[in-house]
């Protein structure tokens, strides 16, 4: 298992500095440091001078990869892919081009309302989705299976949008049970926070129902099932105990991989209800073309989608000791 998981690890560098890479060419090729200032500064009226003056301010006046007026290790470290991209992998992430606050610093304070919004929304949503779907593969080819299925694929065909426009004109306008937008610290983020989590859940609950129903019914048709019941199983039992067991191997792959959303935060939802999270952050970051905090945060999303990959094949080994990893 330990030399599984370095060898995983060893695996991930040349997946993040590909990613490096492409996403530096992204930001640098295709929109050069000249076009970056401009933005800036604003477009009209920017001398030449001003844009040089910018460029050097923030470190862009540098070399690409190789810097030839250098002697050494300079030769590489004195350019812009090493002081922009490369520092990424032992996360300096710098600070930012327009405000100039500390990146790292950011994203630790905002991890912390990513994560309470993220957390409950993961966890009541697969309890909610795995419940329903068992409960659909008991009652399978009835009047409520077939009621259910078409209510969730008339949820997954509404946008998120409809969702959270709704729900605050709903209950934030005309029922006043929760403010709409805002967050506050400590017990008192809770009522900021209840609506975002009421909305995440009932807006993937449709894709999540009919994936694990589909993954339960395909259980019921094997041969072990079959077997179980001509033992005199009861169906409970048999659903239970056996499918669900049996099923666990792509359900933790569907849980393991939402799991670097938790961090990363929902884009849409904080930035709707002013959430000061990871996902408004990066949005802020868009808007204003703050190209050193976006470049940030895809460097980010890239570890802990990694990191979520490692601990779907280790979650493997629990749910299913028939797998080895070696």
């Amino acid at each position: 298992m330990f030399s599984y998981i370095i060898r995983k690890s060893l695996y991930a560098i040349p997946i993040l500095i590909g990613v490096n890479v492409i996403t530096f060419l992204l930001f640098f090729v295709v929109n050069p440091p000249d076009i970056m200032a401009r933005r800036m500064l604003g477009e009209k009226n920017v001398t030449p001078e001003a844009i040089q003056k910018w460029k050097s301010d923030n470190g862009y006046n540098l070399p690409s990869f190789v810097n030839t007026k250098e002697a050494g290790w300079a030769v590489v470290t004195n350019t812009i892919f090493f002081q922009k991209s490369m520092r990424l992998f032992w996360f300096d992430f710098g600070r930012s081009d327009r405000t100039k606050v500390d990146i790292g610093s950011e994203i630790k304070q905002r991890m912390g309302p990513s994560f309470l919004l993220a957390l409950p929304t993961f966890i009541f949503g697969i309890m909610v989705e795995i419940v329903m779907a068992m409960l659909i593969a008991y009652y399978r080819g009835s009047y409520l299976d077939f009621w259910t299925v078409l209510i969730c694929v008339i949820m997954m065909s509404v946008s998120m949008l409809f969702y959270i426009i709704g729900a605050q004109y709903f209950f934030g306008k005309v029922l006043k049970l929760f403010p709409i937008s805002g967050y506050d610290t400590g017990i008192y983020s809770l009522k900021f926070i209840m609506l975002p989590v009421i909305i995440g859940i009932i807006g993937g609950v449709g894709v999540g129902i009919r994936f694990y129903r589909t993954l339960f019914l395909e259980e019921v048709s094997k041969d072990y099932v079959r077997t179980a019941r001509a033992k005199g199983l009861s169906e409970r039992s048999v659903l239970f105990r056996h499918v669900l067991k049996n099923a666990m191997i792509p359900i933790l792959t569907d849980v393991m991989m939402t799991l670097p959303f938790l961090f990363v935060g929902s884009l849409l939802m904080e930035s709707f209800f002013a959430i000061p999270g990871l996902g408004s952050f990066t949005i802020d970051a868009i808007n204003a073309q703050d190209f050193a905090i976006v470049r940030s945060m895809v460097f980010l999303g890239a570890v802990l989608y990694i990191i979520g990959q490692l601990l779907t094949d280790i979650s493997y080994t629990i749910a299913d000791p028939r797998i080895r990893l070696s």
